[in-house]
């Protein structure tokens, strides 16, 4: 196998080929840092075959350290801050951060305030804002291609 990689590689160099190119993809990891779940509903029909996020190259990670995308959904509390930091900490370099719906953009927060970190904007650094309260799927899948233009991937 390694003796047709070998020769493989040198037959690119001797035809003078571009090299292969990568695939336009994201891993996304999404953190519930205190929603009601309706923007967890609506990106889960965002993942369904209407929208179907996947054939746009985007797919849902289990760690932070395999994601290229921090998804934020809810306001930040208190008990999810430190949390919400080591997920991010955790992530690779280049980090995208993106917040997912009204409360995640500090926008008509409820809750006790001594329970309340605030938006996601004031914890991480925001690279994209996804409003509406839930956001509809395709405004999800709208938002994060246009993420995945401005990534240049």
């Amino acid at each position: 196998m390694l003796t047709l990689l070998r020769d493989l590689r040198r037959l690119r160099r001797d035809l003078e080929l571009a090299p292969p190119g990568r695939g336009r993809s994201l891993a996304v990891r999404q953190v519930d840092a205190g929603s009601c779940n309706g923007c967890e509903h609506e990106l889960t029909l965002a993942a369904a075959p209407q929208y179907d996020l996947q054939r746009y190259g985007f797919g849902v990670v289990a760690s932070p350290r395999h994601a290229d995308v921090l998804l934020v959904t809810g306001a930040v509390t208190t008990r999810m801050h430190a949390p919400l930091l080591a997920a991010y900490a955790a992530m690779p370099e280049p980090r995208l951060v993106v917040a997912l719906g009204d409360c995640a953009l500090g926008c008509g927060l409820l809750g006790l305030d001594s329970e309340l970190v605030g938006p996601v904007e004031d914890v991480l650094p925001v690279d994209l804002r996804i409003p509406g309260c839930p956001p509809p799927p395709d405004a999800i899948a709208a938002g994060l291609g246009e993420l995945l233009d401005a990534a240049g991937r």
